[in-house]
């Protein structure tokens, strides 16, 4: 087979395919709960204020603050989708570095 193509080192292991797996799946976990922490700490405030120079009130209907709750699971989320990247881009790395290394070229 050569020197290249020994099958010790182009065979995963059992327990290395594992994580890999676990790693996207984690970072779905992680986005979903995000926006579930996100969405179910939501607090809607209605306000008004008084325009002294219009003599009229205005109010503003559905003004939303971004309570710490909601930061929280935004966060879980960012990092969820940070991770997927990351991922992402190490597969796509981890893939065409065999061919760069050796100087060949894919096709």
């Amino acid at each position: 087979m050569g020197e290249d193509n020994t099958p010790e080192e182009n065979e995963l292991s059992g327990r290395a395919k594992v994580p890999a797996a676990a790693v996207p799946l984690l970072g779905v976990v992680a986005v979903l709960a995000g926006v579930l922490i996100a969405y179910l700490n939501r607090d809607f405030t209605g306000w008004f204020a008084y325009a002294p120079l219009s003599n009229k009130p205005f109010i503003a209907n559905g003004a939303a603050l971004v309570t710490q709750g909601t930061q929280i699971g935004l966060a879980v989320m960012v990092a969820g989708l940070l991770l997927l990247a990351f991922w992402a881009g190490y597969r796509l790395g981890r893939r065409s570095s065999p061919a760069s290394s050796t100087g060949r070229s894919r096709r």
